[in-house]
């Protein structure tokens, strides 16, 4: 085991997962996660495969077997034409996602293989390895045959079990599957009609010696089939899931709050697993909710709700990784879009530098280490991190000019010799600005001297901006024009610039000169840090708007 890696979270959870599968005598612990295809993957969605991703990884850092399967649940029915889609595409609800035709424009052959593609590049990029299983190919296949033939022959057991977890009468089940008219018999298949293609059927009889099943469909079309050799349908969702347990043998598979409810599908499913398919229940914690900040400028340019791959245009994939390695499954956590990605970022700083000190907690050390590395390899990083800020500010200022960038980066980190040394997260920090900054954030640096604002200064701000001057040129770096910008209130005050913990005159002082730097310099009361603007507007242009 990592000896960076201690007792969190995912190591409490590899241990009984690990206990659990050498007690049933597995050659190997499955982990396993479900992701539908039905429209973007989102970060939300992320989290059903990363909690189960991090456990895996610890138990393969241990030398354990261990593999980590991904149904992609292709074969489940098409519900809705989603916003910004023809509205013909209507005529496909009730067709496995496969046989929907994939959105306008797209490269892929159909719906389900059009939005699993974003999210495997992602998972590559996020260090995730994975078994993927179509379902559409695991029913059409027949590997299912001998469990949906079982679940039929017990359909009673099965409609028992049921029962007694519902509020209600049998209503239709989430994935479009229903028990038919009221007083009907039970069944837990749902045929796709081979006619319309479409689950608008119902099971009229079945016969289990023979396997012959006859069923009718909304579009009129009705058939008999020998269920024995037909392929186009599937068990219903709480009793396709524990099936899946059963027959893949998963020992960990983690479930969000709706599956985690009284009555809900993972407590019907551990009764079915076990009574019925002879299996066993996985270790499943519930996970909370992910959310977002800047949701809202995103929502209404994508129409969506943000992908891992949008995140990961961002950010780099081990600060990614370390959102969800570092709060426990059923611990809520936003993810940033708007400014206080910076936060993020400095965050993040700081702990590698804690942990590079030997100085971080054991906990945050194996956040860190979870999200840094993989059991198979490292991330990719920046070599020398610059603040996500710094970088974003710098770009915004200079449009992205590559030789202005690297004229100011080079104020800020004497050693940096070119700008890939800043990559990726310059890279990122550049896409930011352009899609996610706030348009009243950007700044614009004034091309011509404000002389009114300067005629107006009295003698104390007049006095503070010749001090600012007759330093400027001391030390042009980020270190010397951070001492300076908030060393000159302090020689105002006649107080030493050494001064640690500031005084409330002080820092009202500071303030005060802060908001005339940046009027003269961009217009605002507020801009990016003050050292920052102004390498990047550079001294020759500061004196010209300073001193005119």
């Amino acid at each position: 085991m990592d000896q960076a890696v201690e007792a969190d979270w995912v190591s409490r959870f590899a241990d009984e997962v690990v206990e659990a599968a050498r007690r049933r005598g597995a050659e190997r612990v499955v982990c396993a996660s479900g992701l539908s295809p039905s429209g973007p993957v989102h970060l939300g969605n992320l989290r059903e495969v990363m909690t189960p991703h991090l456990v895996a990884d610890e138990i393969a850092r241990r030398g354990v077997p261990v593999e980590h399967l991904i149904s992609w649940d292709d074969f489940d029915r098409y519900r809705r034409v989603p916003a910004g889609v023809d509205p013909s595409w209507a005529e496909h609800i009730g067709k496995p996602l496969t046989a929907v035709p994939a959105p306008p424009g797209s490269r892929y052959d159909n719906w389900a293989d059009h939005f699993r593609a974003p999210m495997v590049a992602a998972l590559e990029q996020l260090g995730v390895p994975f078994r993927g299983i179509s379902q559409t190919g695991m029913y059409r296949s027949g590997a299912y045959r001998d469990q949906v033939l079982l679940a039929m022959r017990r359909r009673k057991d099965i409609d028992a079990i049921l029962a007694k977890h519902r509020t209600k009468k049998p209503v239709d089940d989430p994935d479009g599957s229903s028990a038919g008219a009221a007083g009907a018999e039970y069944y837990p298949y749902k045929p796709y009609c081979t006619a319309c293609g479409r689950d608008l059927t119902t099971i009229t009889s079945y016969d289990d010696e023979t396997t012959r099943l006859s069923y009718t469909c909304e579009c009129g079309h009705a058939e008999e089939v020998l269920l024995s050799e037909f392929t186009s349908g599937k068990l219903v969702w709480k009793v396709d899931w524990p099936m899946r347990w059963a027959y893949e043998g998963v020992h960990f598979e983690p479930s969000g709050v709706d599956h985690s409810s009284p009555g809900s599908s993972f407590e019907v499913g551990g009764r079915l697993v076990g009574e019925i398919f002879g299996g066993e229940q996985p270790i499943g914690p519930m996970y909370a909710f992910v959310g977002i900040t800047g949701m809202a400028k995103m929502s209404s340019s994508a129409g969506a709700v943000p992908t891992p791959g949008d995140a990961l245009s961002i950010m780099e994939p081990a600060v990614l990784r370390w959102l969800y390695a570092r709060r426990k499954p059923n611990q809520s956590f936003k993810i940033a879009f708007d400014q206080e990605i910076h936060r993020l970022y400095d965050e993040w700083d700081s702990l590698t530098a804690r942990v590079a000190a030997g100085t971080a907690t054991a906990g945050d050390r194996s956040a860190h280490a979870r999200s840094a590395r993989t059991a198979e390899r490292e991330l990719p990083d920046t070599e020398r991190h610059l603040a996500y800020r710094t970088l974003a500010s710098v770009v915004d200022i200079t449009t992205g000019d590559p030789e202005q960038t690297l004229r100011i980066l080079r104020g800020v980190d004497t050693d940096l010799v070119d700008l890939d040394q800043v990559r990726p997260r310059l890279d990122l920090a550049a896409t930011w600005v352009e899609q996610y900054m706030p348009a009243d954030q950007h700044t614009a640096v004034r091309a011509e001297p404000d002389r009114e604002l300067l005629a107006g200064m009295d003698d104390e701000q007049r006095k503070m901006v010749g001090l600012f001057l007759d330093e400027l040129s001391r030390d042009w770096t980020l270190d010397g024009l951070t001492d300076l910008v908030y060393g000159v209130p302090k020689d105002m005050l006649g107080l030493p610039r050494d001064l640690k913990k500031p005084t409330p005159e002080l820092k009202a002082a500071q303030r005060s000169f802060f908001v005339l730097l940046y009027q003269l310099l961009i217009g605002r009361d507020t801009g990016p840090r003050l050292p920052t603007l102004l390498l990047a507007v550079g001294e020759d242009r500061v004196r010209a708007l300073l001193d005119a």
